[in-house]
């Protein structure tokens, strides 16, 4: 078939969730069929840094992401309707470039990755013969936002965002259940994330097609090692990362290092956000930001973690923690899509007490970490290979 997929940003290298999915999805499918990719550049991103991309494709189109500053977001969300996320990506440019591929060329499949790329529906639905038309919703949208409303509304300081959160998760069921009913074809991360559109969309038809991970780039992992008591990788301008930094740092890391006062803790990620200057400070904490290869860190960890508290769908992250034998401790939300069992394949817990005790279990019990390690490779060498799970997707593309 004739694919074109539509993708927030250029994905590769592949360094964080969206455009790990995208890569390997793109890297996948390219085998069995010839794949176009339209996309964005990120302004520290350039089309010599596609790497294995301009082989994958049959060609690489890019625009420039839009700029916009804070008036026009304040104007967007006042006069109207749109969630903020709607209008991140909107472009003119990027619409008659589309508009124009589809009259080059017709396609089989167009595929939408994400949210931010759906004001380009109406693009796709004005093309005769239509392709088929699949949404690809990494995340249920507006449960992330109103997990981010409730975890603000905790905080006095951070009740302005959370009153943004209140406004996007209102506009964003709407709008996503309209996405979604539009698409031929509708794909979810994770079973919750497929509830969580059925609840909005109910009667819609929603495949799952979980995230995966490159068995062979971190099962095979024989490389450097940069060690570590804690590691957690991640986006670190993404807001559930964000928040669950802060949330380790200020509420959790005191607890592990009155136990273990020369504990070291690194998070790992490009572009780090402001808000997380305060911890550059706090003893025991590094902050990398952008590094070549997680892998190093991630094999050097006693004990990944990921102490996420908002957010949806599979988190790539602990893919790859797993596939490399690491100790994992995560909240029940980090784990959330995984059909995981706490003291199986990781340890899960929710508050900070909890959260550090067991992170100090194992820290101090090295057959505990050994055990859960196995545990954790096995599970996701029998279910989460991208060469297993593309073909789910492949399945939606017979009309």
């Amino acid at each position: 078939m004739r694919l074109l997929l539509l993708t927030p940003q250029l994905p590769y290298p592949p360094h964080q969730g969206t455009s790990l999915r995208n890569f390997n999805l793109i890297a996948q499918l390219a085998k069995r069929h010839q794949v176009c990719l339209l996309t964005f550049l990120e302004a520290d991103q350039s089309l010599d840094d596609a790497g294995p991309l301009l082989e994958l494709c049959e060609w690489v189109d890019t625009l420039p992401v839009p700029w916009r500053n804070n008036t026009t977001r304040l104007r967007q969300m006042l006069t109207t309707r749109r969630p903020d996320m709607a209008w991140r990506l909107w472009s003119p440019a990027f619409r008659d470039r589309l508009a124009m591929r589809m009259a080059e060329t017709p396609f089989d499949v167009v595929e939408i990755e994400g949210i931010e790329l759906s004001p380009y529906v109406p693009a796709i639905e004005a093309v005769q013969p239509r392709p088929l038309m699949v949404y690809d919703d990494h995340n249920a949208e507006w449960v992330l936002q109103k997990r981010a409303c409730f975890t603000d509304l905790r905080i006095p300081r951070r009740w302005p965002a959370a009153v943004y959160s209140f406004v996007q998760w209102m506009r964003l069921k709407g709008y996503e259940a309209d996405v979604c009913r539009r698409a031929d074809r509708v794909v979810a991360a994770s079973e919750a994330d497929r509830d969580a559109i059925l609840a909005v969309a109910p009667g819609v038809t929603v495949s799952v097609v979980p995230n995966g991970v490159d068995l062979d780039e971190y099962t095979g992992y024989n490389g450097p090692v940069q060690p570590f008591d804690l590691v957690f990788t991640g986006k670190m301008d993404f807001r559930p990362n964000v928040d669950a930094m802060l949330w380790m740092g200020r509420d959790v890391w005191p607890l592990i290092r009155h136990r273990h006062p020369r504990a070291k803790m690194v998070i790992v990620g490009q572009r780090p956000h402001p808000r997380l200057e305060p911890l550059r400070e706090v003893s025991g904490i590094t902050i990398t930001g952008w590094v070549p290869d997680v892998r190093p860190y991630i094999a050097g960890a006693t004990v990944y973690v990921a102490p996420l508290r908002v957010g949806g769908g599979t988190r790539l992250k602990l893919l790859q923690a797993m596939a490399m034998d690491a100790s994992i401790v995560a909240t029940s939300l980090g784990a959330e899509g995984f059909p995981v069992t706490h003291g199986r394949e990781l340890l899960l817990a929710d508050t900070p007490g909890d959260f550090a005790q067991a992170v100090l279990c194992l820290l101090e019990d090295p057959e505990k970490r050994a055990q859960l390690g196995r545990a954790a490779r096995n599970f996701v060498e029998a279910t989460y290979g991208w060469d297993a799970l593309v073909p789910k997707l492949e399945a939606l593309y017979v009309r």
